[in-house]
């Protein structure tokens, strides 16, 4: 069996981060293996789920090679008070140095004062692919520009920017909802949002090089293109350098995704241990294009040739 595939977008925790999470009194820790945050009902997690050889084999049952880790942005860490969030997110870096060859990471940086010179030299590292933003740090043009630093150094360093759901916030007069509500009503609305204002707010011509990718088929934001142009919107052209993953959704949302954004859009992102790899999609070609040719396009480093970018000529 070869295992060529890449899935850039997979959960795993360390010994010293789950640690950290142990020791807190406050949103998000842990207690034992259940999770307490602050906008979703306690999870009880399966300690096997951050097993790393587990892990390691059932990548290579799945045919995959190279799992890229992403900090559990729903857990809420990068916007805790930076004295808070700064720990934890360093305890995650560091674990994710030490794993096997495997794996990869996606830098994170806490909301609050990041520090964008340390940024650099992760991204500068092999074993970081790119940067994670949650979905919640980028929910309006005005946030994209916020974090235009951020984005800068990945673009500068040829590296793409992973956007991922967020934390949820507790709303007292919802009332109850279902243990599903927040990953699928949640979470969507996150990246939709986070979509539409990376369009908004004209981010190609600001970061002519960045690539990015939006995980849970950016909530099928991209589906809604007829009705935002019939709003008055201009969903524009096809980007190459903007991508979306396969996590959680299967054949019918991929195809809808595939037929906006044609099949050069879409990689191999499984939200493991939440969900499993695609492992066929439309024939061996695009199986072959989805889970091997487009991430490692995405993921390629490219950084750039002495250029400066809109955004850093403005600033």
């Amino acid at each position: 069996m070869t295992h060529v595939a890449v899935d850039v977008h997979q959960h795993l925790w360390t010994p010293e981060f789950v640690d950290r999470l142990r020791a807190r009194t406050q949103v998000p820790y842990l207690r034992g293996w259940t999770l307490h945050t602050a906008g979703e009902p306690p999870y009880v997690v399966d300690p096997l789920s951050h097993d790393v050889e587990r892990r390691i084999a059932a990548d290579h049952e799945s045919e995959v090679g190279t799992a890229c880790l992403s900090l559990s942005a729903p857990l809420g860490i990068e916007s805790l008070p930076r004295a808070q969030a700064a720990p934890l997110i360093d305890a995650w870096h560091r674990g994710a140095q030490e794993l096997p060859g495997h794996f990869r990471a996606w830098a994170s940086v806490p909301a609050v004062e990041p520090d964008v010179a340390a940024l650099h030299t992760l991204l500068a590292r092999d074993r970081f692919v790119g940067l994670q933003l949650p979905a919640t740090s980028v929910a309006s043009p005005a946030a994209w520009e916020r974090v235009g630093a951020l984005l800068l150094a990945a673009e500068v360093a040829g590296k793409p920017v992973l956007v991922h759901p967020g934390p949820m916030t507790t709303d007292p007069l919802r009332g109850p909802v279902p243990d599903w509500w927040h990953p699928v009503v949640g979470y969507v609305a996150q990246m939709g949002a986070a979509w539409w204002a990376w369009h908004a707010v004209g981010g190609r011509s600001l970061f002519p090089d960045l690539r990015l990718v939006f995980a849970a088929g950016a909530g099928l934001a991209p589906v809604h293109h007829e009705r935002q142009r019939l709003r008055g919107g201009s969903a524009g052209h096809i980007d190459p350098l903007v991508y979306v993953d396969t996590s959680c959704y299967g054949p019918q949302a991929l195809d809808a995704l595939v037929r906006v954004l044609g099949i050069d859009a879409l990689v191999l992102g499984s939200d493991r241990p939440y969900g499993e790899p695609v492992r066929e999609f439309l024939g061996a070609a695009a199986t072959r294009a989805v889970r091997v040719t487009n991430p490692g396009r995405l993921l390629e480093p490219t950084p750039l040739g002495g250029g400066e970018s809109a955004w850093a000529i403005a600033s």
